[in-house]
């Protein structure tokens, strides 16, 4: 089912602008087409780290057609409409779509047309609220399944933001010898005891681990995750630096201990589960994850769909925080 074009709707939408500003922007919606849904928003969510590079236009040139979002308008450094953690409800499209909470990865809009396969549909027990972080988890689904986390390994998750806070979640599920989430700010240790796993400073982490995952996206911790790694063990990225330059001390534990860095970057499916599993399938799995409330221990701040261009740059400018959540006229949980 379709509207008419009669019915087309003016969208606003979030673009970066050339000087590193957001503005929001009207745009025309045109009426879906076959296999497409017409999605009406109630919340996305702002990965701070990912986008506040954005802001800054510090994506590196080389990768530029690679990072870009898979909705995104524009190119890089600006302006763009850039995002990537979008909830919202269908209003109009397939019958089997309407009225279904879904997720999108689709730029902070409040109207917009997608194909329904590019919608992951978020359970009836999971809030829409919550659903943000369903990109999030499937980074951390997709960091998981590189590894393989075996019964009784020793596991250290390094940098304790968004991606590693929600990595250790999933984590307490397997039955790990240990695991320990590390960071140099201490007051990660009040989210380590919200998710009743140890925490340690760098200075004090436990060595010889089956799987480092580093995630602080600085030159520090990943030196630290080296150090942390057992003989012939692996370090999964999960940091993206953008344009920051890295240095590794190569001629300590990396060669002497023969220890691997391995990418984990989200844009294809893991190695391991690429030829069993899709990118869609990945999103539900992630989905379905969010049935667990410690979830919302990442909603850390909210504001208005109208007030993100000035809540954003506030907030670029002030350390801390997980998932800042938009919301859209008439939202509700």
């Amino acid at each position: 089912m379709t509207i008419p074009r009669a019915q087309e709707h003016q969208a606003q939408a979030y673009w970066v602008t050339e000087t590193g500003n957001g503005e929001l922007r009207r745009e025309t919606i045109e009426a879906p087409g076959p296999g497409e849904a017409l999605v009406r928003t109630l919340y996305s969510g702002v990965s701070r780290g990912t986008e506040r590079v954005v802001h800054e236009g510090r994506v590196p040139e080389r990768v530029a057609d690679l990072m870009q979002a898979p909705h995104q308008e524009g190119d890089f450094p600006g302006p763009v409409k850039y995002g990537y953690l979008s909830v919202g409800t269908v209003e109009q499209g397939p019958e089997e779509w309407l009225g279904k909470t879904v997720f999108s990865l689709h730029p902070h809009q409040d109207f917009y047309i997608v194909p329904t396969s590019q919608l992951t549909a978020i359970p009836e027990d999971v809030p829409a609220r919550r659903a943000v972080l369903t990109g999030i988890v499937e980074v951390a689904i997709n960091a998981l399944w590189e590894a393989g986390p075996r019964l009784g390994d020793r596991v250290a998750v390094v940098g304790g933001g968004l991606v590693g806070g929600v990595l250790a979640t999933l984590l307490r599920k397997y039955p790990l010898g240990r695991l320990q989430l590390v960071d140099a700010d201490p007051e990660k240790r009040n989210l380590a005891e919200m998710l009743s796993i140890e925490f340690a400073e760098p200075e004090d982490a436990k060595s010889d681990n089956d799987i480092v995952f580093h995630c602080s996206a600085s030159n520090d911790g990943l030196k630290l995750s080296l150090q942390l790694a057992g003989d012939d063990s692996d370090v999964i990225e999960l940091s993206w630096f953008a344009d920051k330059e890295v240095t590794l001390p190569l001629g300590e534990d990396f060669h002497a201990r023969r220890l691997n860095i391995r990418s984990s970057q989200v844009g294809a499916v893991a190695l391991p589960r690429r030829h069993r599993r899709t990118n869609a399938q990945r999103l539900q799995e992630a989905a379905n994850q969010l049935k667990d409330p410690l979830f919302d221990t990442f909603l850390t701040s909210e504001c208005q769909f109208q007030n993100l261009p000035t809540t954003l740059i506030k907030l670029f400018e002030q350390p801390g925080g997980f998932c800042h959540v938009v919301a859209y006229p008439n939202s509700e949980d």
